[in-house]
């Protein structure tokens, strides 16, 4: 005769699968407009921390100003994460969505 497991999985389990799950899916690190920080502190920021060439710095920086915000890097969480707190911590707001 078959025996079934009809155990539950722990939630820790669960829960690291579901941290591994939303980790792989794309994120967005979006930079918010102030009025605060320069043009140039911005673009240095972008290509100093997303490594951006300049040209897509400069594009990005535009976009945050006229359009109050622009995702400037895709990628998993993890990728991500470090580099809204480095743009978090020269004073520039920023999120991952």
């Amino acid at each position: 005769m078959i025996e079934f497991n009809h155990s539950l999985p722990e939630i820790e389990e669960i829960e690291l699968l579901l941290e591994e799950i939303l980790d792989q899916e794309a994120s967005e690190l979006v930079v918010f407009n102030d009025d605060v920080n320069t043009f140039e502190h911005v673009i240095q920021v972008l290509m100093k921390v997303c490594n951006h060439t300049q040209e897509q710095a400069e594009q990005c920086t535009l976009i945050i100003h006229y359009k109050g915000k622009c995702s400037v890097k895709k990628g998993s969480r993890s990728e991500l994460k470090p580099m809204c707190e480095a743009i978090l911590d020269s004073g520039i707001q920023a999120a991952i969505l």
